[in-house]
């Protein structure tokens, strides 16, 4: 009988056992010393983690040319972040390709031996922020939370859970995190022509947005800053070719000859973007290198 009974309970113990495993877990701390980026996943059981990215871009804020304006208020913010002084979280918006992403990777560059930290969430886990959240709120460093290319479909769960977010019921309770987000969106849903018609007109003229298109503007405004990059002209982007190719070692005189390749190779692309001046410079560069 005791031995049925043993049996039972070692038959009980491993069923508990396989239930915890599929049942969500705490967020639990990644080694901080690892790295200073980290990407939030979601594995196929449900559970998040906190993984090191173990190889960062050495892009530096001097490597980015052309965004002066954009460059001077997100490293201004950010520094008045690192350093503990109120700062806003960030949006930034426009042309693809024109350095958004790049920019905010640059200033984690610049202010890791500060204190600073990345945290790179994708718009589908953003409903997990608090759990994130929790999990960096008692430590000293400054964690960017940075979700890229964020936009929104209609009905979306992050949508409703970021826009909570940045009302401050988490974010202004735990001064050691900001969201920093890029888009091709300024107000990060779809918009529609039929929307127009819910707008109002005032007897003195004035035009008001409906409801509908209320709520769609809504989320970008609770981002503090606002930062739009524009794209580049013929003589912008080929100064970012040049600073692409001078990286990679190509000397002035073979810069100065590549001119009317990068151009017919912008156009082929239909893009004069920092990106496709990159995506150029190695092409250029791995076939002529020494």
């Amino acid at each position: 009988m005791n031995e049925h009974f043993e049996r039972l309970i070692v038959r009980a113990e491993a069923l508990i056992s396989r239930i915890e495993s599929v049942l969500p877990q705490p967020l639990s701390a990644p080694d901080w010393a690892a790295s200073v980026a980290y990407r939030y996943r979601k594995r196929s059981s449900g559970h998040g983690a906190l993984e090191p990215v173990k190889n960062i871009g050495s892009m530096r804020l001097d490597d980015l040319k052309e965004i002066d304006d954009q460059k001077e208020k997100i490293k201004r913010n950010t520094e008045q972040f690192v350093c503990g002084k109120p700062a806003n979280n960030v949006l930034l918006t426009g042309s693809r390709g024109t350095g958004k992403s790049s920019l905010i990777k640059a200033c984690l560059n610049e202010y890791a031996t500060q204190g600073l930290r990345l945290i790179e969430v994708d718009k589908a886990d953003l409903t997990d922020l608090p759990d994130i959240v929790d999990v960096v709120a008692s430590l000293s460093e400054k964690f960017i939370v940075f979700c890229d290319d964020l936009s929104f479909e209609e009905g979306e769960p992050g949508y409703k859970a970021l826009k909570s977010i940045l009302d401050g019921t988490i974010a202004a309770a735990t001064p050691n995190v900001l969201i920093y987000a890029t888009s091709n969106r300024r107000h990060l849903l779809p918009e529609y022509m039929t929307e127009n018609l819910t707008y109002t007109h005032a007897e003195d003229g004035e035009v008001h947005p409906g409801e509908v298109v209320e709520e769609k503007i809504s989320l970008s405004e609770r981002f503090g800053l606002w930062v739009s990059f524009y794209p580049f002209s013929q003589d912008e982007y080929l100064v970012i070719v040049a600073q692409w190719l001078s990286s990679f070692g190509i000397d002035k005189a073979a810069i100065e000859a590549a001119r009317p390749a990068s151009l017919v190779w912008a156009l082929e692309r239909g893009s004069r973007s920092g990106r496709v001046a990159y995506q150029f410079a190695r092409d250029y560069a791995g076939k002529h290198a020494v």
